[in-house]
């Protein structure tokens, strides 16, 4: 069973390093498609993901559409938006066996292009204040990841064996 996260153009290291440091702690592979808006090599980023940055299973593609060509084989894709009608936790991500959550970059989300493409896979994650217009990408990255857990654990009782915070 693998899980993999993507991110779509990220703008912000330090968002990129905590994302990394979920996937480390879950045993999942960070997907970084280009542009990225900061170098991979700035302290920041490894800052970020502390000591751990280099320990994590990290994929960094050219662009979208290189990437788009190979997602069939990673698994069955799920793309995180604020203008997603399904709430993820709608959506069955502790049933197969591969899967690939897809988020787009801090400022503007996913590509329109993707978001039409990929209409039918869209979740988001409920937000009830008028007042914000969305979660942090690392927190939801955390949030998409741990419900994932959570579904399968609930699928198979005793889940797969991992320590506390």
């Amino acid at each position: 069973m693998a899980t993999h996260v993507v991110l779509v153009h990220p703008e912000i290291h330090w968002n990129t390093g905590n994302a990394g440091r979920t996937c480390l702690a879950t045993g999942a592979t960070l997907h970084l498609i280009e542009p990225l808006g900061f170098s991979l090599g700035e302290r920041e980023v490894r800052r970020a993901g502390l000591d751990y940055w280099e320990h994590v299973d990290l994929r960094v593609w050219p662009d979208w559409d290189t990437f788009e060509a190979q997602l069939p084989t990673l698994g069955e894709p799920y793309f995180f938006s604020t203008k997603a009608t399904q709430l993820f936790w709608d959506a069955p991500l502790g049933e197969p066996d591969n899967i690939v959550l897809v988020f787009g970059r801090e400022t503007a989300g996913l590509p329109e292009t993707v978001r039409t493409r990929w209409a039918d896979r869209l979740v988001g994650m409920p937000i009830t204040s008028p007042h914000v217009r969305s979660l942090n990408l690392s927190t939801s990255v955390a949030v998409a990841v741990y419900e994932r857990l959570r579904q399968q654990h609930f699928q198979s009782p005793g889940g797969p064996g991992m320590k506390g915070i």
